[in-house]
């Protein structure tokens, strides 16, 4: 084998600490796959020093013209794509967003094969690679964060400033967490990760009948599926490839965990034409509990009223008035404060990238450099030679 591995530096700004492949990943693909050539572009911000590749023999330089796969995390500006190669980056384009229409325009036009990770499925589905479980372990400690805050419970370092995972939950050690009441929305990589942090704390998970009848003297938390909050408007049947192929033919009923809960972490897949969790009017009504909000999924517009915009890791949290229905400062008595960044894993760089790397070492990059025995690098290219992709061809009205 005599292809060559290019690991980018992440060019999109804010600057991501992350990673696709560590030092230790690059040693263990070159002796996978003897012939192989890794080179890393230089980056003075990524969770792993130049310094800490060369150490292990990978060669760090500016050129990466040489490369036949370059690898990313975040969108690559478009006068940094290098022409005819093959990318694998999150290109945040199926969705049609349209922050990035030009981003396709330029992969179409300089014929670069894109892979994008959001794509990349099992033949069932679920996702194969993604950041979704550090998203829904730093979106947990925000909720908690902001807790401590508002009321001067006590005082919680963000994520950001920490070193690693553990010291995230070493700042717990000893830590009295009053008797509060979560809910917690979602069941994919992003929710778990957050009932991960909320078990780890030893925060009683508690049944949906639970939560909403009885009282506690300790915090608890409950995990609701999107069956539990919505329901269909005609009183059939549940029928969740329904809800998201027809969601204009449900109803939220969310109101009574609003009812009950001191803090709601979002943390669902959302799609335009479902239904918010609740309203304006209902966030006004004084039987509305919710003080905190942690948009772990930060749809802008979606389905948290309260998320008006996104937010940054510098500056996480806003407050918001129900009544004006307006930003203004967090923390005071009366208003919801909403953390709502949309980088979450950026927060523990080094655990998500060691994390996201044994992923892709095993299963996606076996495929993209041998056999694509499984055809999950086929179905996961978006673009190729300067066309779509029959699977992804309805996004030609979006390019043109």
């Amino acid at each position: 084998m005599n292809k060559v591995i290019g690991i980018i530096r992440e060019g999109k700004q804010p600057a991501d600490l992350r990673t696709p492949l560590s030092p230790t990943h690059c040693v263990e693909l070159l002796k996978y796959f003897p012939g192989l050539t890794i080179l890393v572009q230089p980056s003075p911000v990524r969770c792993f020093s130049d310094a800490a590749y060369q150490e292990l023999g990978i060669s760090v330089q500016e050129d990466l013209s040489a490369c036949d796969i370059l690898l990313g995390v975040k969108e690559v500006p478009e006068e940094q794509l290098i022409a005819g190669k093959t990318y694998l980056f999150f290109s945040h384009t199926i969705k049609k967003q349209p922050h990035n229409k030009g981003l396709l325009r330029a992969i179409l036009a300089k014929k670069i094969t894109l892979i994008d990770y959001e794509t990349l499925t099992w033949e069932a589905g679920n996702r194969i690679i993604g950041f979704g479980r550090f998203a829904g372990i730093v979106g947990a400690h925000y909720a908690l964060y902001m807790l401590g805050k508002k009321y001067g419970y006590y005082t919680l370092q963000k994520a950001a400033s920490l070193a690693n995972y553990a010291a995230l939950l070493n700042q717990y050690e000893g830590l009295q967490i009053p008797p509060v009441r979560i809910v917690l929305c979602g069941d994919g990589r992003v929710a778990h990760g957050s009932m991960e942090f909320l078990r780890k704390l030893k925060i009683l998970e508690v049944s949906r009948q639970e939560f909403l009848e009885e009282d506690h003297n300790k915090p608890v938390f409950v995990q609701l599926r999107s069956e539990d909050y919505y329901e269909r408007k005609d009183g059939t049947p549940w029928d969740k490839a329904d809800f998201y192929k027809h969601p204009e033919d449900y109803k939220s009923i969310f109101k009574p965990y609003a009812q009950k809960a001191d803090i709601f972490i979002n943390a669902v897949f959302w799609r335009q034409g479902i239904e918010p969790f609740f309203t304006h009017e209902e966030m006004k009504d004084s039987a509305f509990r919710i003080k905190i909000i942690s948009d772990i999924s930060c749809d802008v517009p979606g389905p948290v009223p309260s998320t008006i915009r996104s937010s940054t890791i510098d500056a996480p949290v806003y407050g918001y008035n129900v009544f004006t229905e307006k930003e203004v400062a967090p923390y005071l008595p009366n208003v919801i404060d909403v953390q709502a960044v949309a980088n979450l894993p950026c927060e523990l760089p080094y655990d998500a990238s060691m994390s996201f790397g044994e992923q892709l070492v095993r299963h996606v990059l076996p495929n993209v450099l041998e056999e694509d025995t499984d055809h999950i690098i086929a179905q996961a290219t978006i673009a190729k030679n300067g066309l779509l992709e029959p699977k992804y061809a309805y996004l030609q009205d979006y390019v043109d």
